[in-house]
């Protein structure tokens, strides 16, 4: 195996073992309520503490790997987050499981944080694309398949056998990731810094907007899911229940539509098309039809995942070429509070007054989302030009804290469209 394949081989592992574990706890949240005597809020704090201590520490994890390689900090981050997850199974009380999961969100962190930057630098230009797509396939992957795993096993290993059965899978790809991932090639050199830049820039401050928001009603959704086909009329198993995570498909096959589209069509048309179908898929939930929830979730994931895709691909082009890695920190640690804040609130609302009110608090989140991409239309047009960026060609080099991926040359006329994007940039990739 070349030395190329070997790293877009290890990455992927690390992006599937890694999301494997951060969201495996969703499908077994009805269990995890009934076990510890929990409101649906209350339980979904066994994916919100992960998410959210993912998104505290996700700027300053990139920081340190500017100091000690991003290789050890990727190997160091799947490692932890399979160990701690070997102790999940353990936990003799909630409070125990939930600081489990914060420990088990801070060595995640390192997947996201540096993954994509490792990548830019160690394989080239000419199969960084090809390398960071399978990256993205893997972390959608494992979101998807430690959601599958643990939602099919705990009929018969009840929630402690089912974590622990992701946490196998985890185990299994650290192990590839440690053997298999080369190192660094050269040790970092750090960027100029720009978060005050990527902080002020409203068209930007829209991305993390639709980011957090779009986020907040997909996670709430997804967390109360089981709640929602386990009680009458439906009364499916946790088996079957958990066969509703195969709408991850449509979420990878509909982000790359998107972003073709995007290019033709204008990112704004795009992204708010996208929320209007994830929208269409929320309401279709609502009959009491195994058949219309199946098809509202396929359409409400595609939509999201279409949504994400726009949203972090216009950070990546919009971005100044100095503060590529500050814009994607900050759309990481929106998307993940998001995640996490949104994700609890969206849950406790479904316990308080069904899932009819979570419906409408979801819609109401899309449509807020829908608002800042209006906004960020309009301040594109206004304002034209990449913030720091010179007139005419410009040699934008996407970052993450020190790491320069490969150049691509720019027209900054090229951006001057609410949407219109000609360009071709590496955008953010976290799944959820």
């Amino acid at each position: 195996m070349t030395r190329r394949r070997r790293i877009t081989f290890a990455v992927a592992a690390a992006g599937l073992g890694s999301f494997a574990l951060l969201y495996a706890p969703q499908p077994v949240l009805p269990q995890l309520a009934a076990e510890f005597h929990l409101t649906p809020g209350s339980a979904s704090l066994a994916v919100s503490a992960a998410t959210g201590a993912l998104a505290v520490v996700v700027v300053p994890v990139a920081m340190l790997s500017e100091r000690i390689g991003r290789r050890r900090v990727i190997v160091f981050a799947v490692a932890a987050a399979a160990l701690t997850a070997l102790l999940l199974p353990l936990a003799p009380t909630y409070p125990a499981l939930i600081a489990l999961r914060v420990l088990q969100g801070v060595a995640v962190a390192g997947v996201p944080a540096v993954a994509m930057s490792y990548l830019a630098n160690e394989v080239g230009p000419a199969g960084v694309g090809a390398a960071i797509g399978t990256l993205i396939a893997g972390n959608s992957a494992g979101g998807m398949i430690g959601r599958l795993v643990a939602g099919i096993g705990v009929d018969w290993l009840a929630w402690r056998g089912a974590l622990a059965a992701v946490a196998a899978l985890g185990v299994a790809c650290a192990a590839v990731v440690a053997v298999s991932l080369p190192p660094d090639s050269k040790p970092p050199t750090r960027a100029p810094r720009g978060l005050r830049t990527v902080l002020r820039d409203p068209v930007l401050l829209c991305q993390y907007a639709i980011a957090a928001l779009a986020v907040s009603a997909f996670i709430s959704l997804y967390n109360v899911i089981g709640f929602r086909l386990a009680a009458p009329p439906l009364e499916l198993p946790a088996r079957f229940a958990a066969l509703v995570f195969l709408a991850y498909a449509a979420g990878g096959v509909c982000s790359a539509v998107a972003g073709r589209l995007a290019d033709r069509l204008g990112r704004g048309p795009v992204a708010l098309a996208s929320l209007g179908v994830a929208g269409l898929g929320a309401l279709l939930t609502l009959p009491d039809s195994l058949v219309l929830v199946a098809v509202g979730l396929a359409l409400f994931t595609g939509g999201f995942f279409a949504a994400h895709s726009v949203a972090s691909g216009w950070v990546g082009a919009r971005a100044p070429a100095n503060a590529k890695g500050q814009a994607s920190g900050v759309y990481l640690f929106a998307f993940y509070v998001g995640s996490s804040a949104g994700g609890t609130a969206g849950s406790s609302v479904f316990g308080t007054w069904g899932w009819g009110a979570l419906v409408a608090a979801v819609l109401g989140w899309l449509a807020l989302a829908g608002v800042a991409v209006l906004v960020a239309g309009r301040a594109q047009k206004s304002r034209g030009t990449v913030i720091g960026a010179p007139v005419g060609r410009t040699d934008v080099r996407p970052t993450m804290g020190s790491v320069t991926s490969p150049s691509v040359m720019v027209r900054t006329a090229d951006r001057r469209s609410a949407g219109t994007s000609t360009t071709t940039a590496i955008g953010n990739g976290p799944p959820s």
